[in-house]
């Protein structure tokens, strides 16, 4: 037979319509389209960065500095090549308010200006005034401006004076628009924006001072910004400069919103498996009711590749519309929301049609159409020409023939691939991938075993006919238990999963704060302020204990004389700058875990300690020669110590420690962690402000509630994912409700036979969907705790607690999700005369 016959017997099977195929279709293109929509919606601000790169960097490039200003000659290099240069300075200060109580802080992200800023965009005040204007302030002050949440909480309003260090600004408007706010990342506390040459008496960028420069260069039309930026790093290289330009303007947002689109991919892809199984489930019902039709044609000659393909065609062309639908509602959706996502993104984002993320998602529900339905069409071949009746697809063989198990095989690792290439991150498809494979057998065996249970327990039910009932009904095969915990426990369990995640990071990070963290971190203090300010809390009854130390900031651009990314690759220590000190002795709290600490009078060449597990992560061994660079100077230590450095704790540590006559000489302040009692954090805040007014201190508490929100919204944006792929379960388990509805009409009108009223009909009805809900939740509750505790192990490496709020609520969500959808299709089957019913299945 060939494959022409097979397409002619697929086109009259389908004209009966697309009856029993409505779930199926319903499964493919919801997952489908969430996949197409998280992925038009990444196309869509990636190509808004890219065409608003040098409006969301405040210029066509950027050179950056820590902790110190460019020279001449550096500034002469920038003024050759730019028409017009920028000069940014950003940095954390304490912002006070005069009260007649005492007066009022709030911690502060402060950007100084000068006039050419902004090169790019506009800054939109309230009132709506010029920039230059507010910033020129009144005759008396210099002018500043601020975030209106900055304003609420230090109850400022427009012409109020406050302080920043040692200087006074009065308050000319609030900052209502920043262009370049997104380009600067995460900060402690809101902006506030003044001019920098207003700051020279403030005492706030004083040598050592933590603060960063940023050099926006206006090029001209004709410049290559490739060869630039490589002219850039021959002539800067040394220097400790960091190079940004407008074609990738916000690098930190890019990166976020790609790897938080790829996790969501990869979250609609355990929908897209949910969907599956109703995919799956749809297919074997629509056979089993064509086993008659299967044996005609075998019985007329048609052999088993025909049978096969005639079959295969029709799933085919049906997952094509499917996908079809959820690839248009995929693309389609991110455009009619267009303007209700743009209110709520703090970055451009151009949406339109991309092909690219609707090629992705179709791929993927090609794969998984082809992997759930693979099986389920191959048992077609076992229908024999003398097995004419019903069931013949419920006795074959569970296992396909081995051709099939190889094309599943592939198909799977062909969907594995698919998802570590476009989502970049193999570790965390792998992850996904094994976390999905893994619930869905424990699903399976669980599904088994509930059948087991209700088997053996309803011989122990006698004299509780509902409840007899109810577990007999669970035990058959024919019921579809197994759908039901597939479907809504693995939905159940991605959701139970990302709440046991995000309730166990916001424990990590706040649940033990009172015992282990500080209650401040004083950064900025000079070296001549040390010994007031220990006096000032070593007197204190309230404060438990004062951990204090010098505090540099470096970048670590080489080891062993290569560049230090391709020694670590990508590893966080060197991404940017990261603090270090120096101290005669190591730490109190440190243990040197290989190497030798130096001697108290050691004043040869610069030796450095490392943390031992980033050391090891990176690959460093002791006698690694390290550069480090340090305000534009290289100083190149001998690596002769590991440590270890608990950062748990959010106490003080450091990756790197010198010796201290590396550093002679090398500007810098200080640091310190102050453990108090609650009730006393306001006092020592107040009486340390006064006296220091150039110290910044950032309350642990307040920069753990930040850091909680952001995690918070990432829960919730996960959540939606996980929230597809309940509803798709949902609709699953509706399609095995809708198909079981002939066997309950059965099972009603033998019991109404026999005896039994509406009322207990129902009951019993209702307790098989409690049941077969609550063992689905339980089941789903063990699976997310697993992987939960999986994540939280080994890619978040804290420790792991189960969040008993979300995990209660998961069963009850198993619980009322399946009764809805059991009862839902109950109501029918009782209404039915019993006589009508058994008359036609005679």
């Amino acid at each position: 037979m060939s494959m022409r016959l097979a397409g002619r017997l697929a086109r009259r099977e389908l004209r009966g319509g697309l009856r029993g195929f409505r779930i199926f279709l319903a499964c493919l293109a919801l997952g489908v389209a969430a996949i197409a929509a998280v992925g038009s919606v990444r196309h869509a601000i990636q190509a808004g960065l890219t065409q608003e790169g040098a409006a969301l960097l405040g210029g066509d490039a950027q050179l950056e500095f820590t902790y110190r200003f460019a020279n001449d000659e550096e500034r002469a290099w920038m003024d050759q090549s730019a028409q017009e240069v920028s000069e940014v300075v950003d940095f954390r200060s304490m912002a006070v308010a005069p009260r007649d109580a005492g007066p009022e802080r709030a911690l502060t992200q402060v950007k100084s200006v000068d006039d050419a800023y902004p090169l790019l965009g506009s800054v939109l005040l309230k009132p709506d005034i010029p920039l230059v204007t507010a910033l020129d302030g009144s005759a008396e002050l210099p002018g500043a401006v601020m975030d209106p949440a900055l304003i609420d909480r230090l109850g400022l309003s427009v012409g109020d004076l406050f302080a920043l260090g040692t200087q006074d600004f009065v308050l000319m408007a609030s900052l209502e628009t920043e262009p370049d706010g997104a380009a600067d990342g995460f900060g402690l506390g809101p902006r506030t924006l003044v001019r920098t040459e207003d700051l020279r008496t403030s005492g706030l960028l004083e040598p050592g001072t933590l603060f960063s420069t940023k050099y926006r260069l206006d090029l001209p039309s004709d410049i290559a910004l490739a060869d630039l930026s490589i002219e850039a790093d021959q002539i800067f290289d040394g220097t400790g400069m960091r190079w940004t330009d407008a074609r990738n303007g916000a690098p930190g947002i890019s990166e976020f919103v790609a790897r938080l689109s790829s996790f969501l991919v990869l979250v609609g892809l355990s929908g897209l498996a949910v969907g599956g199984i109703g995919v799956s489930a749809a297919v074997r019902a629509y056979l089993s009711q064509k086993t008659e039709t299967i044996a005609t044609l075998r019985t007329l000659g048609a052999d088993r590749a025909t049978i096969f393909q005639t079959y295969m065609i029709q799933i085919g062309l049906l997952s094509g519309i499917g996908i079809a639908i959820g690839v248009s509602l995929g693309g389609l959706a991110p455009l009619l929301m267009a303007p209700a996502i743009e209110s709520r993104l703090p970055i451009p984002a151009v949406f339109s049609l991309y092909p690219q993320p609707l090629a992705e998602a179709a791929l993927y529900g090609f794969l998984t159409a082809f992997l759930f339905t693979l099986w389920p069409l191959a048992r077609t071949e076992e229908v024999r020409a003398a097995t004419l009746f019903r069931d013949a697809l419920t006795s074959a063989n569970r296992v396909p023939r081995a051709i099939y198990v190889l094309a599943t095989a592939l198909g799977l690792a062909l969907l594995i691939a698919s998802a570590s290439w476009f989502s970049g991150s193999t570790w965390l498809t792998l992850w996904t991938s094994g976390g999905l494979v893994g619930a869905l057998l424990l699903l399976s065996l669980s599904a088994f075993a509930i059948r087991w249970i209700a088997r053996t327990g309803a011989p122990l039910a006698r004299g509780r006919p509902a409840l007899r009932w109810a577990l007999s009904a669970i035990s058959d095969p024919r019921e579809g238990a197994g759908s039901v915990v597939l479907s809504l426990g693995l939905g159940l369990s991605v959701l139970a999963a990302v709440g046991q995640i995000d309730g166990t990071l916001r424990n990590a990070i706040s649940g033990n704060l009172p015992d282990v963290a500080p209650s401040y971190f004083f950064v900025d203090i000079q070296k001549d302020q040390m010994p007031g300010f220990n006096e000032r809390l070593e007197n204190d009854s309230d404060v438990s204990r004062i951990e204090s130390a010098p505090m540099l900031r470096g970048i670590l651009s080489q080891i062993n004389g290569r560049p230090a990314r391709e020694v670590a690759g990508d590893h966080w220590v060197v991404e940017g700058d990261r603090g270090l000190t120096y101290s005669i002795q190591p730490p109190e709290n440190a243990r040197i875990t290989a190497g030798e600490w130096w001697s108290e009078d050691y004043s040869g060449t610069p030796q450095v300690s490392f943390a031992a597990e980033e050391g090891e992560e990176m690959g460093l061994k002791l006698g690694d020669e390290l550069t480090i660079n340090i305000l534009g100077r290289d100083i190149v230590a001998e690596l002769t110590s590991f440590r270890e450095v608990d950062f748990s704790t959010a106490g003080m540590g450091f990756i790197m420690s010198m010796n201290p006559s590396a550093l002679a000489g090398a500007p810098h302040s200080f640091i310190a962690t102050v453990y108090a009692e609650e009730q006393a954090e306001a006092a020592i805040l107040r009486d340390l402000a006064d006296q220091y007014p150039n110290i910044t201190a950032i309350r642990v508490r307040d920069a753990i509630d930040r850091v909680s929100g952001l995690l918070a919204g990432l829960a919730a944006a996960t959540s939606y994912g996980a929230g597809v792929s309940l509803l798709t379960g949902f609709l699953v388990l509706i399609g095995a409700a809708a198909a079981g509805e002939p066997a309950r009409r059965y099972e009603a009108a033998v019991l109404k036979t026999l005896g039994a009223d509406r009322p207990r009909i129902l009951f019993s009805f209702a307790l098989r969907a409690i049941l077969l809900g609550a063992a689905a939740g339980c089941v789903a509750l063990l699976t997310g705790i697993l992987g939960g505790w999986a994540v939280a192990t080994y890619i978040f490496d804290t420790s792991f607690s189960i969040i008993w709020s979300s995990a209660l609520g998961i069963v009850f969500a198993g619980i009322i999700v399946t009764l809805g959808a059991g009862l839902a299709f109950a109501l029918r089957p009782l209404s039915v005369r019993p006589a009508r019913i058994l008359r036609a299945s005679d």
